[in-house]
């Protein structure tokens, strides 16, 4: 059978770990099911804010990965701000330590404001360099670029002005809406040129890939070019754990960073109130935070006094993600509130939740595309922010079930998002922008 090939220049590729890997290494594992010999153009030496060496192995055996140098401005960071060289980088805007020192603020205000789109822009210049003599000598039949970091979209926005290859722009995140793009200080000046560069991509390439509902509205009000939804998913080979033995209390756990946006802190007063009024709850009760975590939020759960209740573990590889999530009574979900594009937030993770068979407790906007999804697929509950009454229903509902030993849910209609056929879908769309040009 005849394979087209496509070039993927993505940022995040194994050995990196975290969320940002997930969906390009899922596609890359099944594209060759569906006609397409993938090509990985990644940096040789990038500023990972985890390592995951457990990912290779979803790497298919002969793939073609191509590793140039790229220079980042992180070494100068951390020696201002004190940190050790090999400290790892947060992403997002999160912090672990209570007050943020002034060149920590003046660094955020440098990233949004001096490194557009992105501190991985130095990357852009030499990348079409190397790419346009690479792929005159070893022809694609079209790229694929996913952000952010949005960098990878201005390389590809090159490629195409210049070799004219067809380009899919896969947005995993938005680019000016995204949850953080207000704490980053940004200026008007910057703000105008953001949104130029941004304008650019989505009208240049031959076609837009995002993975919810209200992110493809959104896109296609600013002009964005055929614009296709293809959600995250979950790999039904990282769920197939047997024996599993859960969790004996009642665990209410978060797998993933948690920035400031996201500190529940109505969640934990009803926690709070929960353990004074049922002293069983409190003794069964276990919060279960797995990844970085936000000082903000640390200091909350301390003045709900359920810092005692609280279980921390930094990170885990994503081998034993699934684990954990079948182990645990409650999977805890939550939204940015103050994300512009909080209603269409759907992140990989909670596809892994819905796999998982764990009821899900999500906190956030009750008519989002999560909302409906919970809906659809009877996985679990969703309240807004600060419904504290609809939150304690939903807990005083799932302790029940766990009292009962009945926390397993139904996996009917989840089908559709695993990344086979999600990536079925790709390839659709994929060959579709090749015929066009022809």
């Amino acid at each position: 059978m005849y394979m087209s090939k496509v070039l993927i220049i993505t940022y995040y590729w194994p050995p990196s770990g975290g969320a940002g890997v997930q969906r390009w290494l899922k596609f890359v594992k099944y594209l060759r099911n569906f006609g397409w010999e993938p090509v990985i153009y990644t940096p040789f030496n990038p500023e990972f804010p985890v390592i995951d060496a457990t990912l290779a192995k979803d790497i298919p055996n002969g793939i073609e990965v191509i590793r140039t140098p790229i220079w980042e401005p992180y070494a100068f960071y951390k020696k201002i701000t004190g940190k050790k060289s090999n400290a790892q980088i947060n992403s997002g805007i999160l912090n672990e330590i209570r007050t943020p020192g002034l060149f920590e603020r003046l660094s955020v205000w440098i990233r949004g404001n001096l490194f557009i789109p992105d501190a991985r822009k130095f990357w852009i210049n030499p990348s079409v360099r190397f790419l346009i003599k690479y792929l005159k000598e070893n022809p694609v039949d079209a790229i694929v670029s996913t952000g952010p970091p949005h960098s990878m979209h201005l390389i590809a926005l090159n490629l195409k002005k210049r070799l004219n290859i067809p380009w899919l722009a896969d947005f995993r995140d938005p680019w000016t809406d995204i949850d953080y793009y207000k704490d980053m200080k940004i200026s008007a000046f910057a703000d105008k040129k953001h949104k130029r560069l941004e304008l650019q991509t989505i009208t240049n390439c031959d076609a837009m890939v995002v993975v919810s509902q209200e992110m493809k509205v959104n896109y296609e009000k600013m002009g964005g070019n055929n614009v296709h939804l293809i959600t995250n998913g979950f790999d039904p080979d990282d769920m197939e754990i047997k024996d599993v033995v859960p969790d004996s209390k009642f665990s209410v756990s978060h797998i993933g960073s948690l920035p400031p946006g996201q500190n529940l802190k109505g969640l934990w007063q009803v926690l709070s109130e929960l353990g004074d009024t049922l002293p069983s709850f409190r003794s069964d009760l276990e919060i279960k935070l797995v990844g970085k975590v936000d000082q903000s939020i640390l200091d909350d759960i301390s003045v709900f006094n359920l810092s005692d209740l609280l279980t921390r573990i930094d990170y885990v590889d994503h081998d034993k993600v699934a684990l954990l999530m079948k182990q645990t009574a409650v999977l805890l979900l939550v939204i940015n509130k103050d994300s512009p594009n909080a209603k269409g937030i759907l992140t990989g993770k909670f596809f892994e939740y819905l796999a998982s068979g764990r009821p899900i407790l999500a906190i956030g906007p009750t008519d989002g595309d999560l909302a409906g999804i919970l809906k659809e697929t009877q996985a679990g509950f969703i309240s807004e922010y600060d419904d504290l009454e609809s939150i304690k229903k939903i807990v005083l509902e799932m302790y029940e079930r766990y009292l009962q030993s009945n926390l397993t849910n139904n996996l009917k209609g989840i089908g559709k998002y695993s990344r086979n056929d999600l990536t079925a879908e790709l390839s659709v769309i994929l060959n579709q922008i090749i015929h066009r040009k022809k």
